[in-house]
């Protein structure tokens, strides 16, 4: 079987149940599951076939703890650049920013992270990295595997490229957290489209 042959979940299912994964159940990823991801992730879309982008993936778990640490020290940064620093700071009713507390503190539990880097000195490599990232998720709804886009902070980033040996050629955009959920894949709110679609003129809603 071929890549797309085993990629069968219908496209509107993995779009439309695509949610954000951050409990994750200890059981391992196959390679060949990784490998299927990976090679979505590839087939994306970027300026001028120039393919900027550079992919880590960590399955090692003593390294895995090690960037854990690093995650949580970088979450925490970035809340504290909000005026948030502890549990007691954010307002109750706040389950997206709980749930990406907890995953603060379990970063390393996910079976597999995936980094993603773009080759900065190549003119737009920002903006080929982002579908890239898109067709790695819905490759991995595929196969039922969850995941999250994360980032990390200026405070870790020297440690982090030290640990992983990234050159200072490449840019780390986002890290993700990939494994099988401890929950379940399914819809999300999202605000009608009426409020953020127009046509033809900003405010002429779409019928």
């Amino acid at each position: 079987m071929t890549t797309e042959s085993r990629l069968n979940i219908p496209l509107g299912e993995a779009m439309f149940t695509q949610r954000a994964i951050r409990r994750f159940r200890p059981d391992p990823i196959p390679d060949d599951v990784l490998r299927d991801i990976m090679e979505a992730a590839i087939r994306a879309p970027n300026g001028g076939n120039n393919q900027p982008w550079h992919f880590l993936v960590i399955k090692d778990p003593d390294i895995r703890l090690e960037l854990g640490e690093l995650y949580r020290e970088a979450w925490w940064a970035k809340r504290k650049d909000e005026g948030i620093n502890g549990p007691e700071d954010i307002a109750p009713g706040k389950s997206s920013q709980r749930s990406a507390m907890r995953l603060s503190s379990e970063f390393a539990s996910a079976p597999v992270v995936v980094m993603v880097c773009a080759l900065a000195k190549t003119q737009g490599a920002m903006g080929s990295v982002i579908p890239a990232v898109q067709n790695l998720l819905l490759a991995a709804r595929s196969h039922g595997v969850g995941g999250t886009i994360t980032t990390l902070h200026a405070q870790v980033d020297e440690r982090v490229r030290r640990l992983f040996g990234v050159p200072d050629t490449a840019q780390i955009v986002y890290c993700l957290p990939l494994g099988y959920p401890r929950g379940r894949f399914g819809s999300v709110q999202r605000k009608p489209l009426e409020e953020v679609c127009s046509v033809d003129r900003w405010g002429d809603a779409i019928s």
